[in-house]
Order: C-alpha cells, then sequence, then structure tokens
C-alpha cells in the first residue's frame, strides 16, 4: 500500500476540490435560504470546474464558468426572487414529498454504488496520453459523432425546462392547475 506522504501534489489538489465539490452540493440541497443554495450550487461549479482544468479540459471549464456560473445562476437566482417563496414553503413539509426525496436519493445512490463497482478500472498509459484530449476540436467530434442523441435530448430538455419555467411565471395568484 502507497504512503499518503508519497502521493503527487495534483492527488492533494484533487481530494481538495472533491471536499469542496461535495460540501457546495450538500450546502445546496440542505440549505433553507434558496438564495444560499444558489450561492453553494455557484461553489460547486467553480470546484467543478476546477476538476475540468485538473482532466486539461480548459474550454469546459470556461463554459462551465461563463454559463453556468453565470448565466443560469441569474437566472436562478432571478426566478427565486420572482416567485413568492414563502407562501409555498408549507408544500414542503408535507411527509409524502419527504419520504418520496429520500426513496429517490437512496434508489439513485444505489444505481450509482453498483455501476461504479462494475465499471472496470483502466491503467492510464503515460506513453500513450494524448494531450488534444480536452480541446474544442476532440469535444465537437465527440459531441456530434458518438453522443449526437444524448446532446440533441439535452437540448430538448432545456426547452422543456424553459417552457417550464415560463409557465411558472406567468401564473396566476392561487392557481394550482400544474
Amino acid at each position: 500500500m502507497q504512503n499518503i506522504l508519497n502521493l503527487p501534489p495534483i492527488w492533494y489538489t484533487f481530494a481538495i476540490l472533491s471536499v469542496l465539490t461535495l460540501f457546495g452540493a450538500l450546502g445546496t440541497i440542505m440549505s433553507k435560504n434558496p438564495v444560499h443554495s444558489v450561492i453553494y450550487l455557484i461553489v460547486t461549479f467553480f470546484s467543478i470546474s476546477a476538476h475540468y482544468i485538473l482532466l486539461n479540459a480548459q474550454f469546459l471549464a470556461a463554459v462551465n464558468i461563463i454559463v453556468y456560473a453565470g448565466a443560469i445562476m441569474v437566472l436562478f437566482l432571478f426566478v427565486i426572487m420572482f416567485l413568492n417563496m414563502k407562501e409555498e414553503a408549507d408544500e414542503m413539509k408535507n411527509n409524502k414529498l419527504v419520504t418520496a426525496a429520500i426513496v429517490t436519493a437512496l434508489l439513485l445512490g444505489g444505481i450509482l454504488i453498483i455501476f461504479l463497482r462494475r465499471a472496470g478500472k483502466e491503467k492510464v498509459d503515460a506513453l500513450g496520453f494524448n494531450s488534444q484530449t480536452g480541446m474544442v476540436e476532440i469535444l465537437g467530434q465527440s459531441l456530434y459523432g458518438e453522443y449526437l442523441l444524448p446532446f440533441e435530448l439535452i437540448s430538448v430538455l432545456f426547452l422543456v425546462a424553459m417552457a417550464g419555467a415560463v409557465m411558472l411565471a406567468k401564473r396566476e395568484q392561487g392557481e394550482r392547475h400544474f
């Protein structure tokens, strides 16, 4: 077993970023104040961007910061401030919602553990490493080649999410049809 003191410095950086990401994610879901949740989510996005930099994917890191930590977080803050969250806070005290959330979290966690145990562990070949792995050209070829269908399905999902946000923003006071 390798001594923890003999690890390369990149492992310490990875460990610190992983802990920061996990605490940011936990703060996002456990915070009672929606604005604090958004701030924790921004911390999570920045630490994930730092992970992208460690993986030599500078373009993804920049896009993550610009699009997610910038534009989408401003949109989230706008929606949180636009909707009156205090009137709807009583709905979250329903025990059925809490039970459903716990069951869903346990199911997703179990599925994640099962697939992580089944995943093969590949050895990294330092001599055959491609330094262009995270660059824009390779990313574009991968997105529009091998992963075209999931990429298009995610764009449809974003379109549905935007329509849902518009429906929530346009609803009248006291209206509960959806």
